[in-house]
């Protein structure tokens, strides 16, 4: 059974490996056929830098398809049409390829170029394009160069032996891993030639390697030159300058010029600069080789004295930086050595000396005297601590100090206050006691956050100079509850639109446990404010106002009592703002009231504008029938009503007018017969009276005066009133004198009175004639009738005139009236009031001002 199995195997093995030798063989013979050349091609290589003669063959190209019909070839790429062009061309019939030019491979190391064979009837290619590339073969054409070719390199003197002194970098441009391309280094000479340098290599990369050690003092400059050289067939070289320049460090240990040096100090006192110690340094000045460095050995174990390096001199500089006390230390011995900054470093035999083997730093002593002086008072300690409640009543001694002095007698010491920011305390001078004389409060601004006022004293000797010494006193306030609790701030700001709950906070200038927590709560349980609002919580630091009911937006006052732990109650007020925040967290601005017609606005407004061109034009229709009447001026002016005076109150009281003396006048005029009391006026002043006599008898009595203000006097007398205006008006000059009379007649053909004139040197007459008219002299009856009336209504202010209405054309009908023996006293003008004068000082500026000539 085995052995028909493993037939079987083998036959289907065998089979396997027939079946495929044959597809092998058919694949074997496809691949041929496939692989069947079309193009013929030589290698193409050319040698680089090569010398010619050009053009020079290089390839021939040839196809199998060629045969079929006239054809040409062409070749396209670098070389041909791609930079650098001019380089390779091709014959069109025979396929030949020739290089025109020599060619630097490190320029061009290859070309990529494309054959095609074209068909000379069509112009269309015969078969596909043959792409192929032209090596250009690498000579020995670049030597090695460094970069860079000269170096100037600084060297510290003190570099130790086997330190690496320069690196050096080299490069050939040749075909690379190729012997034109590789290289060696050597050191050709070196200038002088101790200490010895070595060169080492490690691929193209070169090391300057120290044998020995350098000195600045003997050699300051090394020139070295190095080659590279490759290994190349003709082998190709290049070389460089490499300079040491030495740099100077420490090989030179510092020495004192002297050996002793001496000083002097004032005790009890700190100075700078009371020695100066000089050293000498063969190193280079103002480099690390060079400062010195000083250092006490022996005699500063309590740190008095410090010396510093001058970086200019290189001087030490002692300082006494801590009193000395006479009494202790008289003198004092100090030892100082010296050394540099940089450690030192000495080159012996052309090798470094280690510093077992460097001479021992150099020393100098120094002896300074302490001088006696006067030494102050010292007190026990330099600062006391007291403690005293706050609040306590003057007049407590807090503390008395105790004090020594070794040079003074201590009764004639004397005490003062040094700082006393609060004058809260005195001293006694001869005991130095401190007393309060304030209550001192620990919230005030001169007590610290710890509640501890500070105070310094000062006792001073008597001795030449004065020593003062001094120490602090600190006083630690216990607290007491002095302070009310308050609100931190009265004000705040709840945002109605998303908030209905603010914090409260309240504070206390006392301390614990005489501040907060504190307990919150409303004034008198105030229905309305407990109806509004709500504390929770009520008690800590801080306590939450709480809205029970959304409240409109405006401002609320909310009384508050605080109390702190030791029960002390303070009532406070706190300003709530409920506004609208928006999204922030204060009040947004009001929006600017606007506002806009609608359509029925615009409505009516259209409407009322009709309404009163409506009315206008009804207006105008009316006036249009009627008759103007006008009032013809016959002279130069109009008279004119300016005001009409109304009813007044019931007061019956005469006027307290400013009279000279009167005597009595009789008039008679028809009908009616009365007397009138007329004012005595001067017989240098023009006396111009005009009368008017209908229903009422109206006296108007025209006296202008220069510069004088006006009056107004009214007389009553029997059943009859007169209204007297008085306006007196005088030019005189140089004892002569001018006088003009004025008549009005209100009614044409009626004469009123006869005026007559007495001791005037020259006068003229005006009269104004209003037009008879029966229009005019209808109004002026109902207007007569109605003033009438209202004087028996009003006996206290019949109605008045109040201005004089212009100047109308001349009249002799008032020619013959006449007021005879009237008084000459006119002294009563002279003062006629404040307002008066007032009014008279309008009238006189509108007279000039519109040059009216009367």
């Amino acid at each position: 059974m085995r052995t028909c199995s493993l037939l079987l195997l083998v036959a289907f093995i065998a089979l396997a490996e027939s079946f495929h030798g044959r597809h092998h063989m058919r694949d074997k013979r496809e691949l041929l056929v496939r692989a069947k050349r079309r193009w013929v091609l030589s290698t193409i290589e050319i040698q680089e830098e090569d010398t010619g003669p050009f053009p020079k063959e290089i390839s021939k190209m040839f196809n199998d398809r060629t045969n079929q019909e006239k054809h040409y070839y062409q070749i396209t790429g670098a070389g041909v049409t791609e930079e650098p062009q001019g380089v390779f061309e091709i014959d069109a019939i025979t396929g030949s390829v020739s290089a025109l030019k020599s060619i630097d491979r490190e320029t061009h190391s290859s070309f990529h170029i494309k054959f095609d064979v074209l068909s000379e009837r069509t112009g269309q290619p015969i078969d596909k394009q043959l792409a192929f590339d032209i090596d250009v073969k690498d000579i020995n054409d670049n030597a090695p160069t460094f970069l860079p070719p000269t170096m100037d390199v600084k060297v510290n003197e003190n570099l130790k032996e086997g330190g690496a002194i320069v690196n050096l970098i080299a490069e050939d441009k040749d075909q690379m891993n190729t012997d034109n391309s590789k290289f060696t280094f050597s050191l050709v000479s070196q200038i002088p030639n101790e200490p010895k340098i070595e060169l080492k290599q490690v691929d193209k990369v070169g090391f300057l390697i120290l044998k020995g050690c350098f000195d600045y003092d003997k050699v300051k400059k090394y020139d070295v030159i190095i080659q590279a050289k490759d290994h190349g067939e003709p082998s190709q070289s290049s070389q460089a300058v490499i300079t040491l320049n030495i740099v100077d460090t420490n090989n030179h240990a510092p020495t004192f010029r002297q050996k002793k040096y001496q000083g002097e100090v004032l005790e009890m006192i700190t100075k700078n600069d009371i020695l100066r110690i000089a050293v000498d340094d063969k190193d280079t000045p103002n480099t690390a080789g060079w400062l010195a460095k000083y250092i006490f050995i022996k005699g500063n174990e309590e740190r008095n004295y410090q010396i510093d390096t001058d970086p200019v001199t290189n001087e030490g500089i002692l300082s006494v930086i801590k009193v000395k006390d006479f009494e202790r230390t008289q003198i004092t011995y100090l030892l100082v050595e010296v050394e540099n900054e940089e450690p030192l470093t000495l080159c012996k035999d052309n090798k470094l000396v280690g510093a077992s083997e460097h001479p021992p730093r150099d020393i100098v002593n120094i002896t300074m005297k302490v001088i006696d002086v006067n030494d102050a008072p010292v007190y026990e300690k330099y600062t006391f601590e007291v403690y005293l409640k706050e609040e306590e009543p003057p007049g407590k001694e807090l503390f008395t100090p105790t004090i020594t002095d070794v040079d003074s007698d201590l009764s004639k010491v004397r005490h003062v206050l040094l700082e006393d920011q609060g004058k809260w305390v005195t001293i006694d001078a001869k005991t130095g006691t401190i007393t309060s004389a304030k209550m001192m409060d620990r919230e005030s601004e001169f007590v610290d956050e710890n509640g501890v006022y500070k105070i310094v004293i000062g006792a001073i000797d008597d001795d030449e100079p004065p020593a003062t010494g001094s120490c602090t006193i600190l006083i630690h306030l216990k607290d007491v509850n002095d302070n009310k609790p308050m609100l931190a701030t009265n004000g705040a700001i709840l945002c109605g639109n998303k908030d209905k709950k603010i914090m409260v906070t309240a504070m206390d200038d006392d301390a614990p446990p005489f501040s907060g927590p504190f307990a919150f709560s409303f004034v008198d349980d105030d229905k309305t404010v407990t109806q509004r609002w709500k504390l929770d919580p009520s008690y800590g630091d801080q306590a939450g106002l709480i809205s029970r009911t959304p409240l409109p937006y405006d401002n609320y006052s909310v009384p508050l009592l605080i109390q702190d732990q030791q029960g002390e109650i303070t009532s406070e007020t706190m300003v709530v703002m409920v506004c609208d925040c928006g999204e922030g967290v204060v009040c947004k601005p009001k929006d600017p009231v606007t506002s806009s017609l609608g359509k029925a606005g615009i409505g009516l407004l259209f409407l009322g504008l009709l309404l009163f061109l409506l009315l206008l034009f009804i207006l105008v229709c009316q006036c249009k029938g009627k008759e103007m009447v006008m009032v013809q001026d016959e002279g130069n002016q109009t008279l004119i009503k300016y005001n009409q005076e109304g009813g007044g109150s019931a007061f019956q009281a005469e006027p307290t007018l400013l009279l000279t003396p009167t005597r009595m006048v009789a008039v008679n005029n028809g009908h009616k017969t009365n007397t009138i009391k007329t004012s005595e006026i001067s017989n240098d002043v023009v006396k111009d009276t005009d009368f008017y006599n209908s229903r009422v008898v109206d006296m108007i009595n025209v006296t202008s005066l220069s510069s004088q203000p006006q009056r107004n006097t009214f007389t009553s007398s029997g059943p009859v009133r007169y209204n007297t205006w008085n306006v007196n008006r005088t030019n005189t000059g140089q004892g002569s004198s001018s006088m003009y009379q004025r008549s009005v007649s209100m009614r044409s053909n009626q004469h009123i009175a006869d005026h007559i004139d007495r001791g005037s040197s020259s006068m003229y007459q005006r009269s104004v004639s209003m037009r008879s008219n029966q229009h005019i002299a209808d109004h002026i009856d109902r207007r007569l009738y109605t003033m009438y009336g209202n004087q028996l209504d009003q006996a206290g202010y019949p109605p008045q005139e109040y201005a004089y209405e212009g100047l109308g054309s001349k009249s002799p009908s008032l020619d013959k009236l006449s007021l005879s023996d009237q008084g000459e006293d006119m002294i009563f003008l002279d003062d006629l009031g404040p307002k008066f004068k007032t009014l008279a000082g309008i009238c006189q500026h509108t007279i000039q001002e519109n040059n009216i000539k009367l």
